[in-house]
C-alpha cells in the first residue's frame, strides 16, 4: 500500500469455483465477532456503477459482442470507481476492507488468460487504483478441472458466465499466473489449498490473518 491508512486491505483471489465468496464472508463474521470494523466488497462491483458494469461483464449473451480490450477496460473503469468511492475512504476510516477479487484478477484473467499481456494489464491496474495495493492477498488455489466442476454444480444448469465458459486452457493460464505472482512476492501473497473442507480452509485463512495482523 503506497499511502498510510489506518485500515487494512485484504483481497481474496483464485480461479472460478475456489470458494472465495464463502471464505470472505466467514472472515468478515470472524473479524466482526472480534470487534474490528470491516466491510466486505467485490469486483467487479462494490458501487452502483460497478454493479451495473458487472451485469454487462458477466452476461453470457455478450460473449461474442465484447472485445477482449473492452472487457479489460470496463473492469478497470469499475475498479477505479470502487477504489475512489469505497475502498480508500474505508481504509482512511480505519476499517479492514475484504475484497472478493481485485487488480490481480485482471492480470490473471485478461493479462494471462486473454493473452493481452500481463505488463499491459498491470499498467492499467496501477492507473485505475492510483497505486493502491493490498496489504495481504489470499490465493485460494484449486485445479481448473475441480473449479469448473464446482461452478457447474453451483449454477444448477444455468448458463455459465463469460469467464466460466472459457476453455480449460484459459483457466490453466489463469491459475499459473496467480501462482507466479505468489512465487515472486511471497510477502504479500499467501496460497491456501482450496481442495479442503470449508472449515479447514477457514482455519488456514484465519491463521494467516492472525500471523500477519495479530487480530
Amino acid at each position: 500500500m503506497t499511502e498510510n491508512y489506518k485500515g487494512k486491505f485484504i483481497t481474496f483471489e483464485g480461479p472460478d469455483g475456489s470458494g472465495k465468496t464463502t471464505q470472505i464472508n466467514l472472515v468478515y463474521e470472524y473479524l466482526k465477532s472480534k470487534g474490528y470494523p470491516c466491510i466486505c466488497t467485490r469486483e467487479p462491483g462494490g458501487t452502483k456503477i460497478g454493479e451495473k458494469l458487472r451485469d454487462i461483464l458477466k452476461n453470457p449473451e455478450l460473449n461474442s459482442l465484447l472485445s477482449m480490450q473492452t472487457e479489460a477496460l470496463l473492469l478497470q473503469t469499475a475498479r477505479a470507481q470502487h477504489v475512489f468511492e469505497l475502498i480508500k475512504p474505508s481504509l482512511k476510516e480505519g476499517k479492514i476492507v475484504l475484497c472478493d477479487r481485485y487488480a490481480d484478477s485482471s492480470t490473471a484473467y485478461q493479462g494471462a488468460g486473454r493473452e493481452l499481456g500481463e505488463d499491459v494489464i498491470e499498467y492499467l491496474n496501477n492507473f485505475a487504483t492510483t497505486g493502491l495495493t493490498p496489504d495481504l492477498t489470499l490465493i485460494l488455489d484449486l485445479s481448473p478441472e475441480e473449479g469448473l466442476k464446482r461452478a457447474d454444480d453451483r449454477e444448477h444448469g444455468q448458463e455459465k458466465d463469460r469467464w466460466e465458459a472459457q476453455k480449460i486452457s484459459f483457466h490453466k493460464k489463469v491459475r499459473s499466473c496467480f501462482l507466479g505472482m505468489a512465487e515472486r512476492n511471497p510477502d504479500r501473497y499467501k496460497i491456501v489449498a482450496a481442495d479442503q473442507k470449508i472449515e479447514d480452509i477457514q482455519k488456514d485463512i484465519i491463521a494467516i490473518i492472525k500471523k500477519e495482523f495479530n487480530v
